[in-house]
């Protein structure tokens, strides 16, 4: 079913009643922004997933969705379009020998993982989450989907927070955000 997207106010009007905000979680100083409320509601869902894969270029062949959020935003998005999804998991969840990358993040490391022969050489590729903050786990995926020489058509987020850098992590990466807020 093709439906039109909705209007931009009408996607502001979503942030405003579907992103919860809660002060000082899991820090002090910092404001988490919940999607739980978005994704609870199926027509909001529905209403920002049609939005966001305007926002996309044409001719995606995979979305790259990074664990765990952005599995649960990238597999819509990628059946919107008629596009393949691919997960970036978090290291030993997947089987095989799939392609792994090691990252540092602000206090401490992680490792991301795509599964092998996942994607075919020049597929027409974006990388999605839920959130762009710091850059390190984007630029992490990123550099992972480069190693089977995908066409990275660009990294797309459902909201991208002002402020931290995570752009600057991104030089010549063409990015999309939802929603772009201050930190």
């Amino acid at each position: 079913m093709t439906t039109t997207p909705p209007t931009v106010e009408q996607v502001e009007a979503l942030r405003r009643t579907h992103i919860a905000e809660y002060p000082d979680f899991p820090t002090p100083g910092v404001l988490f922004r919940d999607i739980t409320p978005l994704l609870r509601d199926a027509a909001a869902l529905r209403a920002v997933i049609r939005h966001w894969t305007s926002m996309l270029p044409d001719g995606i062949e995979y979305i790259v969705g990074t664990e765990a959020r952005g599995f649960v935003l990238g597999a819509p998005l990628a059946y919107e379009l008629g596009a393949g999804f691919v997960p970036a998991r978090k290291a030993g969840k997947l089987p095989g020998d799939p392609a792994s990358l090691r990252y540092d993040l602000e206090y401490g490391s992680a490792e991301i993982q795509i599964p092998e022969n996942s994607l075919p050489a020049g597929a027409r590729t974006v990388v999605v989450d839920d959130l762009l903050a710091t850059g390190g786990t984007a630029a992490a995926t990123i550099e992972l989907a480069h190693r089977f020489e995908v066409e990275l058509l660009g990294a797309s987020f459902l909201i991208e927070l002002e402020g931290l850098g995570g752009r600057d992590k991104l030089p010549g990466v063409p990015l999309t955000a939802v929603w772009t807020l201050p930190n």
